[in-house]
């Protein structure tokens, strides 16, 4: 299973997802759950593959990602990662890394701490197209 982390410095978890420009793929084999996480991908999108400018109209670098975890993410990206067949998990963790080890362990992940950006594309998400 792929998991991908918004996270701008290659460490912390990046603030909001759908402008998130790097992010850094963890693999995770459910069969063997034991197994430790590897060193994760890093991924940087062109501007025009960034989720608040990307237009659906072919592949996209984080296709085949079954999570996403972010520090913040409005509905619209959720909606819009659930037809890609991804589920956006929110952590106030700081820690890339840290989020997804907890994962992968059945922990909880920290809260969601306040993100005055997360109000701004509530409204914006009631005009996107997705």
């Amino acid at each position: 299973m792929k998991i991908a982390v918004a996270s701008r410095d290659g460490c912390c978890l990046d603030g909001h997802a759908g402008k998130a420009a790097h992010w850094l793929v963890f693999e995770w084999d459910e069969n063997d759950p034991d197994r430790p996480l590897t060193a994760p991908q890093s991924v940087r999108l062109e501007k025009d593959q960034i989720f608040h400018y990307f237009d659906d109209g072919g592949p996209h670098p984080l296709d085949g990602v079954a999570l996403i975890i972010a520090a913040s993410a409005g509905d619209g990206f959720r909606r819009h990662m659930g037809k890609r067949g991804a589920e956006v998990l929110l952590t106030g963790e700081r820690e890339a890394r840290v989020a997804v080890e907890k994962l992968v362990a059945g922990e909880a992940l920290d809260g969601v701490r306040f993100d005055p950006l997360r109000l701004v594309c509530s409204v914006r998400d009631l005009f996107a197209r997705h």
